[in-house]
C-alpha cells in the first residue's frame, strides 16, 4: 500500500544538516507491507541542503495572542511559514491515494506533536521552550486529510503503537476501495458489518455511535458516510485494551456456544480470563479461536476484520 513518510525517514540526506535519519524508524519490522512517498516539505519549498535550521516561535501581537512561525535559529527574520502552508495545501490533493503517513519526530516542519516551540518576549527576545507545537506541513496535513492515519517516527517503536497505525492504515485503505467501486448503502453496511468488532476493540462508545449512525441511511448517504468514517478512524485511533480485546473475544465466543463442547467452551473462557489479566499474549486466545472457527466456520464470524486487520505474516499482535 502507498504511504506517505518524511524523507529524511527513508535514509536520504535531506535534512537541514545534510543527514538522513533511518535508523530512527522500524522499516525491517514493516517490511512488505508498504511503498513508500517519501516528502521533505523544506527541500520542496526549495531550501537547499544542508540549510541553516529553523524553529517554531510564537510571537505575540498587539492583543496578545499568539500566532506560530518557522523561522531562522540564527536569523528569525526568514519565516518560512507561508511556503510551509501552501506547500501543504498544493500537496495534499495528490497525498488522497496513500493509506497513512509517517512524520519525523520533533521536526518544525514535520513533527506531530509536542514540537518545541520557542516563545518571543516583549523585548523581541526568544524565551524558553515548550513541547506544545505541531510542525508546519503536519498542520496542513491533518487540516486537509483529517482521516489520514498519522504516526511519529519515534512512536512506532513501541509494539502497541505500531500494531495501532497499521492496522489504521488497512481499514483507510479499505475504505479508500469502498469509494473506488462506488458508495451505496448496503456497501456501507457491509463494511461497518466486517469492523464492528474491531472498532469495539478500540472504542466501545464509538462502536455504539457507528450503529446509531448506520440506523438510517435512506437520507444523506455520503453525508453519513463521511460521519462513518471520521468516526471509525477516531475510535480506532485509540489503541485496544487488553479490556477491550477480551470483550470482543467473549462476544466471538458467544456464536461458538451451540457447536463446542463444555471443556472446549472453558478452555477458550479461561484463556480469554488469562489474557485480560496480562497472563497470556493476545495471539493465545485467539488461535484457539480460529481453530474452533475452522472446525465450525461461522461465515459472520470469519467476516470480521478484527481476527486479521493486518497480514499475519507482519507478526504484529505477538506482543500484545
Amino acid at each position: 500500500m502507498p504511504l506517505g513518510i518524511s524523507e529524511c525517514l527513508l535514509g536520504n540526506e535531506v535534512r537541514y544538516d545534510g543527514t538522513g535519519a533511518r535508523s530512527s524508524f522500524p522499516h525491517a519490522i514493516l517490511s512488505g507491507l508498504y511503498n513508500y512517498q517519501g516528502i521533505c516539505p523544506e527541500v520542496g519549498i526549495g531550501m537547499p541542503v544542508p540549510r541553516p535550521p529553523i524553529r517554531l516561535v510564537a510571537r505575540a501581537s498587539d492583543s496578545e495572542t499568539r500566532q506560530v512561525r518557522a523561522v531562522g535559529v540564527a536569523d528569525s527574520s526568514l519565516d518560512y511559514t507561508d511556503a510551509l502552508v501552501e506547500f501543504a495545501r498544493e500537496t495534499a490533493p495528490g497525498l488522497k491515494g496513500l493509506a497513512g503517513y509517517v512524520l519525523m519526530k520533533s521536526s518544525p516542519s514535520c513533527g506531530m506533536e509536542r514540537v518545541k516551540v520557542y516563545r518571543e518576549q516583549a523585548d523581541g527576545t526568544i524565551g524558553m521552550p515548550k513541547r506544545e507545537g505541531r510542525g508546519i506541513f503536519a498542520e496542513g496535513l491533518v487540516s486537509a486529510l483529517p482521516n489520514l492515519p498519522l504516526e511519529e517516527s519515534g512512536r512506532l517503536n513501541d509494539e502497541v503503537l505500531r500494531e495501532n497505525f497499521v492496522t489504521r492504515t488497512f481499514a483507510y485503505a479499505h475504505w479508500q476501495a469502498l469509494l473506488e467501486v462506488g458508495l451505496t448503502a448496503r456497501r456501507l453496511v457491509e463494511f461497518h458489518s466486517r469492523y464492528k468488532y474491531l472498532l469495539m476493540a478500540h472504542s466501545v462508545p464509538a462502536y455504539q455511535e457507528a450503529g446509531r449512525l448506520l440506523s438510517n441511511l435512506k437520507t444523506d448517504l455520503e453525508g453519513i458516510a463521511a460521519q462513518y468514517i471520521s468516526l471509525l478512524m477516531r475510535g480506532l485511533s485509540r489503541p485496544a485494551s487488553r479490556g477491550g480485546h477480551a470483550n470482543v473475544l467473549a462476544h466471538l465466543q458467544g456464536y461458538l456456544k451451540r457447536v463446542l463442547d463444555g471443556p472446549s467452551r472453558q478452555e477458550l473462557a479461561t484463556l480469554i480470563a488469562a489474557y485480560r489479566r496480562g497472563e497470556q499474549p493476545l495471539l493465545a486466545p485467539l488461535a484457539v479461536l480460529k481453530h474452533h472457527l475452522n472446525r465450525n466456520p461461522d461465515t459472520y464470524v470469519l467476516y470480521q476484520t478484527y481476527l486479521e486487520p493486518h497480514p499475519p505474516s507482519a507478526a504484529l499482535r505477538r506482543r500484545l
